[in-house]
């Protein structure tokens, strides 16, 4: 075992909640690591139904990085298997996962993609809200057994890997992909918004 595996594994152990944690904490810990992720479509909803032509693509832009990154995760997991620590015995596990590969978390890219997006755009409210919530989901991970320290450090760098690439790209193609969503958009929802209940 290599000293970066060692360093992560201690490191797991030091924020992994044990026998003897309040069951209160640990119930906290289980809602913020499987609940709070719902903030961000949320998020990326209020932010195209409030926001001007600019920020709908922010918020567009914002789910194209993450379906890259996601999409990066997977080819990674296909490539080299990381065990999760209930599958190498580490550990206390308080929420229950399919035994696939941890590295990267798909939580931590998800959150590490969009707040990237809209904090680079200067969406700061909606962007540092979802930076915060990241983390505590990436504490709350690690606290209830299902992911490593380091599974959310790859996030982040799967996340700006992502990002970097569709920067150009959408440079390029952007404003073709948001007249396709946009079209779709009005389409799909021409009822509620001809009666004013969402905007064109």
């Amino acid at each position: 075992m290599n000293s970066l595996e060692v360093f992560n594994q201690a490191l797991f152990l030091m924020i992994n909640a044990t026998a003897s944690t309040p069951v209160w904490q640990i119930d906290v810990a289980r809602l913020i690591a499987d609940y709070l992720i719902y903030l961000v479509p949320l998020s990326l909803v209020a932010i195209w139904l409030s926001g001007d032509e600019r920020q709908r693509g922010t918020a567009v832009r914002a789910c194209c990085v993450t379906l890259l990154a996601l999409g990066i995760n997977q080819i990674i997991g296909l490539v080299w298997q990381h065990p999760r620590p209930s599958m190498i015995g580490l550990g206390h596990t308080f929420l229950p996962h399919a035994t696939d590969s941890s590295f990267p978390s798909d939580h931590g890219t998800v959150f590490a993609s969009v707040a990237l997006t809209l904090l680079s755009d200067g969406l700061r409210r909606y962007g540092l809200l979802t930076l915060l919530s990241g983390i505590a989901v990436a504490w709350a991970r690690v606290f209830v057994g299902v992911h490593f320290p380091f599974d959310m450090a790859g996030a982040v760098a799967v996340a700006c890997v992502a990002f970097l690439f569709i920067m150009p790209v959408w440079q390029l193609g952007g404003t073709v992909v948001m007249r396709w969503v946009l079209m779709l958009y009005r389409r799909l929802l021409a009822w509620p918004i001809d009666r004013g209940w969402l905007p064109s």
